[in-house]
């Protein structure tokens, strides 16, 4: 039974990641990345540490009015207090002063440890498959009201 329940963790950080991101919280992924992580962003240099990485996300989605990741985890393979898992992505970001929508769609190759009793991503790669701008030209968001509402900060 502990891979069953290893695997429901590990998922569990998989859209935690994600979910830290799009709420705005990028220190909320330090109880998702290891303190060691090694990650690479498409063809981005690799980067090496949770700080450096969180700081990177900070950096990159300082201008961001919303963003939406989808995640659909394929599979997880547990052995042990090591694991590693393949994640299918798709994302929007809507910048500041950006009429457009960008949209990415790629793979995380993961690889997660356990880490004082907690799974955490330790390796990362995010292959980026394709990536491209939306505009809205027929108006469909001015049609349904327009953006909102606002939700309220949860804990």
């Amino acid at each position: 039974m502990t891979t069953v329940e290893d695997r429901i963790a590990i998922e569990d950080q998989l859209y935690r990641y994600a979910s830290s991101i799009d709420s705005g919280n990028p220190d909320a992924l330090y109880d998702v990345l290891h303190p060691d992580l090694w990650a690479q962003y498409g063809n981005a240099e690799p980067a090496e540490s949770a700080d450096t990485v969180i700081g990177w996300i900070r950096d990159a989605t300082k201008n961001c009015v919303w963003q939406h990741h989808l995640l659909s985890v394929y599979h997880v393979d547990v052995q042990g207090d090591t694991a590693t898992a393949l994640v299918y992505h798709t994302s929007y970001q809507k910048f500041e002063g950006d009429d457009d929508v960008c949209l990415l769609v790629g793979r995380y190759h993961d690889e997660l440890v356990r880490h004082e009793g907690t799974w955490k991503i330790s390796r990362l790669v995010f292959e980026i498959m394709w990536g491209e701008r939306r505009a809205d030209a027929a108006g469909y968001l001015e049609s349904v009201g327009g953006r909102g509402p606002q939700v309220p900060d949860w804990p």
